[in-house]
């Protein structure tokens, strides 16, 4: 569990940065691709940012072509106590299964691709930057904290994390995994209390087309 810990040191250090309550809408101009995320406890459709963050977007693809996502779980939500709740992000995937984890992908900041972690975007869970595999979190609220920042003195804040997709569709099941209890027992250091009591299981995740108007 410690790969994923940096996510949440860097979100709480972060200045609060409130944000309207839907995802911010992405322009229509650059290619995506649509995802599927089937939970038992509802439907999540996003955006992959195929074009604008390629090797991030192609690792995501391949986890989900590979269906190496089924049977995984949302496992960990990070609640922050600054503005209106729900604040804070929904992280799952992989968590390091053997049977499951791919190599690490070469990062891509956000200075790069020009994506940002506003609310509903998706970004790589990972430890130091080039470790992230197999785990993602979806934002809650702008948490632009951690948009890689060239001027910071902190090398990892420098790199920031990876935003490769956002939510269009279901961020109200996004949100009600979020307000799922959490085992105050579960997790170590300051994750304690940050992992669900029961998580919720990613049953599949497919590729689908957008829907043509009438």
């Amino acid at each position: 569990m410690r790969r994923f810990a940096l996510a949440a040191a860097a979100l709480l250090i972060t200045s609060p940065v409130f944000a309207q309550s839907e995802p911010e809408v992405q322009s229509r101009e650059y290619a995506t691709q649509l995802v599927l995320i089937e939970t038992t406890m509802g439907d999540i459709t996003v955006s992959i940012e195929t074009e604008r963050a390629p090797v991030t977007a192609a690792n995501f693809l391949r986890y989900v072509d590979e269906d190496r996502f089924g049977g995984t779980h949302f496992y960990r939500a990070m609640h922050l106590d600054w503005g209106e709740p729900p604040n804070g992000l929904l992280q799952g995937g992989t968590q390091m299964d053997p049977d499951r984890v791919l190599d690490p992908i070469a990062h891509e900041p956000t200075s790069q691709t020009g994506l940002s972690h506003t609310n509903g975007a998706l970004s790589m869970a990972r430890y130091d930057p080039g470790t992230a595999t197999g785990d993602f979190s979806i934002m809650i609220k702008d948490q632009t904290g951690l948009d890689a920042d060239p001027t910071s003195s902190d090398p990892n804040l420098q790199l920031g994390f990876a935003v490769f997709g956002y939510v269009v569709d279901g961020m109200d099941v996004v949100q009600a995994i979020h307000a799922l209890p959490p085992d105050p027992e579960k997790g170590e250091g300051w994750m304690k209390g940050q992992l669900l009591a029961e998580p919720v299981e990613i049953v599949d995740m497919r590729r689908v087309e957008a829907t043509q108007p009438d």
